[in-house]
């Protein structure tokens, strides 16, 4: 068996009524159409300075991916948005002002001014607004280094104030369903799971390399380099919280390419905020969102491969009636997706140790979580499932937890 939770490089985000998942320099974005079909567009995109040294270079790549991201991302919505734009709301024959103005350039100018207004109002609200609420303190309170401190503590409110406030809306709430099957999928295949409907719903949908988490890092380093670095002429104090985004931005994605790809206990402290975080802007979708994520992800992204090269085994295609054939297995002999796990393992009601299935040396059989894998690799166990069976006639429900090894293990 080879190395666990290698990072399988892929990301994305939620778009209006889908998902995009982007590969090295290609991606895909996936939409669930009015009429319930699944439309997919694939395209590449080299984002700028492609090819260049600086964008391979620790503290400085980060800048560049940060403007990438935001570039697609705004893109890869705009492509959903025209799934569900009103009948008779624009006149297809009559050009809009940017097509007159620029021609067939007339969209990438209004991506460029929208994305250049995003960060600007970013700039705006989560840098500048902070320290001005701060500097209308200094009256009161005189200690400089207490001033940074509460600077930061707003900053950081607005932010959390601004995701628990979108959260609310309806929109947003179906934009964070599609955010969580993201998760799912990616989760899914760096647990070594097939990526299939099923196993994608009984995946986590926190994942430590979240945009979400990159933007509390964000938050976070800032407190930290604006409590250390000072000037103090009130106007360059403004220029110098908007001359460190680039560092900011680049010292938060080195942290959450760490984050991505190393376990220890470090890492999991530094992510635990941000996993949290996640718990908002994140939520359970469903079945139909699940296949649009997967669609994405089957459109850029071979898992097969990826199994057989980080857990030694494959999975050929699904058949008519779902189910999976493993290597070497004959046709008639195929496995269905809970074989591929062989084998398994039942925890007792009662263990020796007279604790319970729901809770076995300190595990909290509630859901999946990061914390739960970790403690089970830290164990030398592969992989963790549970699942609530609500029986009929019982007042309780019962837990369940399933192990996936090569060998038995000790309870």
């Amino acid at each position: 068996m080879k190395k666990k939770g290698r990072s399988c490089g892929i990301g994305g985000q939620a778009v209006l009524e889908g998902v995009m998942m982007k590969n090295k320099d290609r991606y895909a974005v996936s939409v669930r159409k009015p009429n319930g079909e699944i439309e997919t567009d694939t395209e590449e995109f080299r984002g700028i300075l492609h090819d260049s040294v600086l964008k391979r270079l620790p503290f400085v790549r980060g800048v560049f991916n940060f403007v990438d991201s935001m570039t697609l991302g705004m893109r890869t919505l705009t492509w959903s948005v025209s799934f569900f734009e009103e009948d008779g709301e624009s006149d297809p024959q009559k050009p809009s002002l940017f097509q007159k103005l620029f021609g067939d350039r007339a969209d990438d100018v209004a991506m460029g001014i929208t994305t250049t207004v995003s960060i600007v109002l970013a700039v705006g609200i989560f840098m500048i607004l902070p320290y001005y609420i701060s500097s209308l303190l200094s009256g009161y309170v005189r200690n400089a280094s207490l001033t940074a401190m509460i600077e930061g503590l707003i900053r950081i409110l607005i932010f959390v104030a601004y995701v628990v406030g979108i959260s609310a809306m309806k929109d947003i709430h179906r934009l964070y369903q599609y955010h969580g099957a993201e998760h799912k999928c990616i989760n899914c295949i760096e647990r070594g799971r097939p990526l299939t409907v099923r196993n994608v719903m009984r995946s986590s949908r926190q994942h430590r390399r979240c945009g979400t988490s990159f933007l509390l890092f964000v938050m976070l380093v800032s407190v930290i380099l604006f409590f250390f670095i000072r000037v103090e002429n009130p106007v360059y104090r403004v220029g110098l919280r908007i001359l460190l985004i680039p560092v900011i931005a680049g010292i938060s994605y080195e942290i959450i390419r760490l984050a991505g790809n190393s376990n220890n206990i470090l890492v999991r402290i530094l992510s635990a905020p941000g996993m949290w975080l996640q718990k908002l802007t994140t939520k359970e979708p469903d079945e139909e969102m699940a296949e649009v994520a997967i669609a994405s992800v089957e459109a850029v992204f071979d898992w097969r491969a990826y199994l057989k090269d980080t857990f030694d085994y494959e999975v050929e295609e699904e058949t008519s009636g779902g189910e999976v054939c493993q290597e070497g297995t004959e046709p008639e002999e195929m496995m269905t997706e809970e074989e591929v796990f062989l084998p398994e393992m039942t925890v007792p009601e009662e263990t020796g140790s007279g604790e319970t299935g729901a809770e076995v040396s300190g595990y909290r059989a509630d859901e999946s979580t990061d914390a739960d894998v970790y403690w089970l690799e830290e164990n030398g166990v592969d992989e963790l499932y549970w699942e609530e069976e609500a029986a009929a006639e019982a007042e309780d429900s019962r837990k369940t937890i399933c192990f996936r090894s090569e060998e038995t293990h000790e309870i």
